[in-house]
């Protein structure tokens, strides 16, 4: 089916999950500026963020390529990487997206995307809760499992490219939540809460802010929260 199509078979499963109780879920893909698959996924990344708690994740290994994807980082090709040995693939691949970090696709697969996204907005999560501070964020965690990794990640809320080398040359690239550095900042501690203030450089009150619980380096995603960029 052609991508727009998919797209339009996803949009139209949104009714149904909006009537579900919507537990936060985390939507990862892997894409790159000099990957001519991305674009759609890119693009369908977009319609489901409304939706779900996105992240964009630049991977390096395109940058031999032709272009250098001005917002790749090697941190995001080793979780892919990690990803890739969870799920027992052969290799990393773009686009990939992955949901919850329980499952994984080819990233412009929509009819695949709403049906994880409904399996996994259904499932029970841990309160993550996040607010500004003058310094930085302050977050809060309950009801989750003692031991669980706890994620930060710093997003650009959009950004673009006009792509002048590599497969997408001559193209303009849109994207949607850009991650620009994400880091694990401790774990659940015992009796299933946390509390933390994260000192954030100046720029963050313009990114978003996502924190997630994940069981170790690429398991499973257990609860999230998202605080949108700040208005000027």
């Amino acid at each position: 089916m052609h991508s727009c199509g998919l797209i339009a078979v996803f949009l139209a499963a949104f009714p149904c999950l909006a009537q579900q109780a919507r537990s936060p879920v985390i939507v990862e893909l892997f894409t790159s500026e000099g990957c001519s698959s991305c674009p759609p996924a890119d693009h369908l990344l977009a319609q489901i963020d409304p939706h779900a708690i996105v992240l964009s994740e630049h991977v390096d290994y395109w940058n031999q390529q032709g272009w250098a994807d001005p917002y790749s980082s090697q941190d995001l090709t080793l979780r892919q990487q990690a990803y890739s040995r969870r799920f027992h693939l052969d290799s990393p691949y773009t686009p990939q997206m992955v949901i919850d970090g329980s499952a994984q696709f080819t990233g412009s697969d929509a009819s695949r995307a709403s049906q994880e996204l409904s399996a996994a907005a259904a499932r029970h999560k841990a309160a993550v809760r996040l607010a500004r501070t003058a310094s930085g964020v302050q977050i809060s965690v309950e009801d989750a499992r003692p031991g669980t990794g706890i994620v930060l990640a710093l997003a650009d809320d959009s950004d673009e490219s006009s792509v002048t080398a590599g497969e997408n040359k001559g193209h303009r690239l849109r994207h949607v939540a850009v991650v620009r550095g994400i880091k694990r900042i401790g774990k659940v501690e015992r009796g299933g809460s946390f509390q933390k203030q994260i000192a954030l450089p100046a720029k963050a009150r313009a990114q978003r802010v996502i924190a997630f619980l994940q069981e170790g380096d690429a398991g499973s995603i257990s609860g999230a929260a998202l605080l949108s960029p700040e208005k000027n």
